[in-house]
C-alpha cells in the first residue's frame, strides 16, 4: 500500500511500544495506556501510521470518559 501522505512505496513495518498519556492536569491522575502496535514508517516523508487494537481503544475510551 502506498503512503497516504506522499504516495511512496518506500515503507517498512516495525513493532512498537507506545505509552499514551491523557492530556491536561486531570490526565496526570490517570494511568497511561501502553500499546504494542505495528507501525508503518515511510522512508521518504517520515509519516508513521499505526492502528490501535479494539481492547486498547476501549481502555483509552474508558480512561478519557473517567
Amino acid at each position: 500500500m502506498a503512503c497516504k501522505s506522499c504516495r511512496s512505496d518506500n515503507q517498512h513495518k516495525f513493532g512498537a511500544e507506545i505509552n499514551i498519556h491523557f492530556p491536561g492536569r486531570e490526565g496526570l491522575d490517570k494511568p497511561a495506556v501502553l500499546v504494542f502496535p505495528e507501525v508503518v514508517v515511510c522512508f521518504d516523508c517520515g509519516v508513521a501510521q499505526f492502528t490501535i487494537s479494539e481492547a486498547d481503544l476501549d481502555r483509552l475510551a474508558k480512561g478519557a470518559a473517567a
